[in-house]
């Protein structure tokens, strides 16, 4: 089910001045601040309607957090995605999708277990990892996508 949140973006704060921003869902350009014009989180919740513009219309690496309201580890895990975010504003974006109520999204990656963040590059998968991570093992997948080197898959 498409709310008007899911079709328009989000607000965030900028990590540097204070200032509320709306960051869409879907943009070919980097998201910036209006006031400091520094580059700004891009996290925006999707779901079965949008998820297709959500993921494919950016050139950035897409994070795709695949969670449940009702998961404790996806909780444990939303910190470390907005801190990645924020740490790599410009060439990261986040997508939350709640498999509970994007059913079409979870089959279409066989979502076994929950938290599974997807990292994806011009729409395709390049890498997954399965379970709360901490920020470490966060960065180094990020790190390894944005470089383009091979990350392990087993973790």
């Amino acid at each position: 089910m498409a709310d008007s949140a899911a079709q328009d973006g989000s607000v965030v704060v900028c990590p540097h001045c204070g200032r509320r921003n709306r960051v869409p869902l879907a943009a070919s350009g980097k998201p910036r601040c209006g006031n400091c014009h520094e580059f700004l989180p891009w996290v925006v919740d999707g779901d079965d309607a949008v998820f297709d513009r959500a993921v494919e219309e950016t050139t950035l690496l897409v994070v795709v957090d695949l969670w449940a309201p009702w998961c404790g580890p996806c909780r444990l895990v939303e910190p470390a995605l907005k801190e990645a975010a924020r740490k790599y504003a410009g060439e990261l974006k986040v997508v939350r999708v709640n498999v509970d109520e994007s059913p079409r999204t979870a089959g279409r990656f066989a979502v076994q277990s929950i938290p599974l963040l997807l990292f994806m590059k011009n729409g395709l998968v390049i890498d997954r990892l399965v379970g709360a991570v901490p920020f470490a093992t966060l960065e180094q997948r990020v790190r390894a996508a944005l470089s383009g080197a091979e990350a392990s898959a087993s973790a």
